[in-house]
């Protein structure tokens, strides 16, 4: 179980999430909605181990976290995955999507082996890895996003907008993707998203956590 508790955040003096709290339960699918300025983004990253918090705690399996980015133990770290909305934010233009992919194999000292099956899970074709960010579309490089968020098979996914601005044929076969992986490993799943339709057609498992009933928007 992934659990956050009274988790606070502050850009300088403005408060961005105040008092915030989620449980994510291994197998479950749950929706966070809220309006622009509410600290969805910022909650996702405080929940991925990329931000810490001014206030609160962030548990993983009963493990408490107690140091954030590259500092987290790898054992956390690789417990939770983040998907970015903005996928070309998300990756080093310089690579091509193999090595997109393959980034959190090698990092882990695993090897890039599984990188084209990962690829054709996503229906990436062997053609299209050779190819960097700029030479595909937004659709292709948010497959390779979430091929490389799947690679070390995490327990706990977050989604974060991740298919804003993607065209219909692109979402479901993400959606579809990421509702196989949940059945297959059990991992829970947090889809953040304005699209509240998207939300509850998806996070029947989890039901939809309104953000403004524990968080004090920005501004």
């Amino acid at each position: 179980m992934l659990r956050a508790e009274g988790v606070t955040v502050t850009y300088g003096r403005r408060p961005v999430l105040h008092d915030a709290e989620l449980t994510l339960v291994p197998g479950s699918v749950t929706g966070l909605a809220g309006p622009s300025g509410c600290g969805k983004s910022t909650f996702a990253r405080v929940l991925g181990l990329v931000q810490r918090p001014a206030t609160g705690r962030v548990a993983i399996d009963g493990a408490e976290v107690r140091r954030w980015r590259n500092r987290a133990p790898r054992d956390l770290r690789v417990r939770v995955a983040l998907i970015f909305q903005q996928s070309r934010l998300a990756v080093d233009p310089r690579f091509t999507l193999r090595e997109v992919i393959a980034e959190p194999l090698l990092a882990t000292g695993r090897g890039p082996g599984r990188a084209g099956e990962l690829a054709e899970e996503m229906g990436l074709t062997p053609e299209l890895l050779s190819r960097r960010p700029h030479e595909v579309s937004d659709g292709q490089l948010q497959r390779a996003c979430v091929a490389r968020a799947l690679a070390l098979r995490p327990g706990y996914v977050i989604c974060d907008e991740m298919t804003t601005m993607l065209d219909a044929s692109t979402q479901a076969h993400l959606v579809a993707r990421l509702e196989a992986y949940r059945l297959d490993t059990g991992a829970a799943i947090l889809v953040i998203s304005h699209d509240l339709e998207l939300l509850a057609r998806w996070s029947g498992h989890g039901g939809i956590v309104h953000l403004p009933q524990a968080v004090r928007p920005a501004g």
